[in-house]
Order: structure tokens, then sequence, then C-alpha cells
């Protein structure tokens, strides 16, 4: 009888390598994890995998050495990996420093995408962290039960121009937006962070010196040559949660290319919380 397939599974921080991990297993594969030390939950040690190993960033040798053995040849990597501790936590090893070296900018699509060819030089390749994943992705068109309004759209358009201006240097996904003025935009510190300090920002003008509005829009997009196989856009029930919290009341989504971490639950929280959601 004929041995299961293997999937290696790169797993970052939150419930992205979860969802790969289940999925994968549901679809007949034997999964093993490699674990990132500074961003996995030890929850992953309980979810069924075939084996778990734990590294460290730097560790890309190890990583390797370790997929082979474990007869690996196509991985998937997901779940986040904050970009600041690419300057923080990370000691490279000896394959992982002479990358370094050679990278002209250190943003995440040049890291990863070095990373992805040493792989694939090495005989495993990287898929699409989606593949397993294809029905938590936002379809095109209104998600919620309410529609953007005429300012929300104004806002909406705003943003995507804002937001593909940013992605294409690899600045960050998402932009916040007050009557088509922007508030935010994401750097280091992830979507979350970003529309908390929005809300903050917002919160601390003067209402009457203020000239805008303090309703919020959310605009994540995917970048314009988004690789799927890494930092894919995602939200969860918590960026709605967030969202609630800071006043912002629209959320725009790239269609086929943002990942629901929740699926419908995304969804259900953004009616409870009269926020829309709209997807092009």
């Amino acid at each position: 009888m004929a041995l299961p397939p293997k999937l290696g599974l790169i797993a970052g921080n939150g419930k992205f390598p979860f969802l790969v991990l289940d999925a994968a297993k549901a679809q007949g594969f034997d999964v093993v994890v490699a674990a990132i030390k500074e961003e996995s939950s030890p929850e992953i040690e309980s979810r069924g995998a075939t084996a778990v190993h734990w590294f460290s960033l730097g560790e890309l040798s190890r990583l390797i050495d370790t997929f082979k053995k474990e007869g690996v040849s196509r991985a998937v990597m997901a779940g986040q990996v904050k970009h600041k501790q690419i300057f923080s936590s990370i000691r490279p090893d000896w394959r992982l420093a002479k990358l370094l070296l050679s990278l002209r900018t250190r943003n995440t699509d040049a890291l990863l995408g070095a990373v992805a060819k040493v792989l694939g030089d090495e005989g495993i390749v990287l898929e699409n962290s989606t593949a397993f994943l294809e029905p938590l992705l936002a379809k095109a068109g209104v998600l919620t039960q309410r529609a953007p309004n005429e300012q929300e759209k104004k806002n909406i358009e705003y943003g995507r121009a804002v937001a593909h201006n940013l992605a294409q240097y690899d600045i960050g996904q998402t932009v916040v937006i007050a009557e088509a003025a922007c508030v935010a935009v994401e750097a280091m510190e992830g979507t979350d962070a970003t529309i908390e300090r929005a809300g903050q920002l917002m919160a601390s003008l003067d209402a009457e010196a203020s000239t805008l509005s303090r309703t919020l829009t959310v605009v994540k997009i995917a970048k314009p040559n988004q690789d799927m196989r890494f930092d894919v856009p995602a939200v969860g029930v918590k960026t709605i949660e967030t969202m609630r919290k800071a006043g912002a009341t629209c959320l725009a989504l790239t269609a086929g290319k943002c990942l629901f971490l929740d699926g419908d639950g995304v969804i259900s929280a953004a009616n409870n919380a009269q926020i829309c959601i709209v997807a092009d």
C-alpha cells in the first residue's frame, strides 16, 4: 500500500498554521511541522502532526536537513513572523547569513523569496500557503449585511490608491482612512496595532477643532504581485474586535487573496458590530 504524501509546514504565529495542518491532514497528508520557537504556539504539538521540530528563526540549514531526513519535498509557510523579529531575534546560521548578505533590501518579500529559492535548490518546493484553504479566501462583493455608505466608498477608493503605492515597496498592506485622509499606515507593527494606533489618534483630536469624522475605514490589500507562498493578507475575529474598539466601521479587502482566519465567524462578528466588509 502506498504511503501517504508528506507535507512540510513551516509554522509562524496565530491560527493560520493550525488551519493548514487540519486541512492537509483531512486531505490525507502526513504533516511534518517546523515550528518557529519565537512565534509558534506550543499547542501545535497536540494537533496530530506526524512530527513537530522546533527551530529558531536563523536555523535554515537545520530546517533543510530535517525536512530531507523526514522525506519532505513539498512545504507550506503559514502564520505570521513579525517583521521586527528579523532585526531583533534572528541569529543566522552560515547559510542564512550568506543569504542575508546577498540581499539588496531586507523586506519580507526579499527575505522569504530568497529562503524559498534556497529550499527549492535543495529539492523542497514551497507551495502557496492557501493551497489547502481556498474556501476561506474572501469572495468578491459586499460580504456583510450592511454595504458601505457613500463616505466609506470614498474612503475605500482613496485607501486602495494609497495602499497599492505603499505595497509595492513592501512597507505594509493596511491603511486606515477617515474622510479620504490617511490616518495610519502599517509598517512592522502589524494590522491590529495599526488600527489601534489610528483609533488612539482620532480619540486624541479635539472634537470641536477637528474637521475629520472619527469614523474610520480600514483598507487591507494584497501586494501588486502578491506571492501567495508567504505573507498572505489575513484577518480574523480579533481584527473585527480591534476595529470596533477603534471606531472603524468598514473593512475593504482584496478578493481571492485575503484569508478569513475564523471563516464565517469573521462575517458574523462584523454583522454584530455593524461593520461592513467588502472585497474587490
